[in-house]
């Protein structure tokens, strides 16, 4: 039991869990952004394409109310607006990463020199320029010999 609980010491205190929150709520304020941009800022135009109905409103009724029961309903257009956040965050999170991953790609290529290359990439580099010579020299002197 007790290395259960300094496992779980160890992941919390290598920043494992901290990382973990602050995306959680990142994620959830990023969440509502978006929501309230698909129903402030998208909806609304789409709405008067389509004659002020109102997508959130859309629905196909199983069974209408009445005096003992309330209507029964499938709320479809509540459904299209949670696929149009999705579409939207899907596609800015797309957009992030190919960002990031333009600068990750510049930063690890050791000849570009606008952006400074991490020392292990640079290291790297210079052990395959090592090798290449390496390997050069090997095959003149095979040629050279026979």
């Amino acid at each position: 039991m007790a290395s259960f609980f300094q496992e779980f010491k160890n992941f919390a205190i290598k920043g494992n869990m901290i990382d973990m929150a602050v995306g959680i709520v990142i994620g959830t304020a990023f969440n509502n952004v978006i929501s309230t941009i698909v129903k402030k800022v998208v909806m609304p135009p789409l709405s008067m394409l389509t004659d002020g109905v109102k997508l959130s409103d859309k629905k196909y009724i199983l069974r209408t109310a009445s005096d003992t029961a309330e209507e029964i309903a499938l709320g479809y257009g509540e459904l299209l607006e949670a696929f149009i956040d999705f579409f939207i965050i899907a596609l800015t999170i797309f957009i992030v990463i190919k960002f990031i991953n333009r600068f990750k790609k510049k930063s690890e290529d050791p000849h570009d020199k606008t952006v400074e290359t991490p020392k292990n990439i640079q290291i790297l580099s210079n052990i395959e320029k090592l090798m290449e010579e390496q390997n050069s020299l090997i095959k003149s002197k095979d040629i050279t010999s026979k």
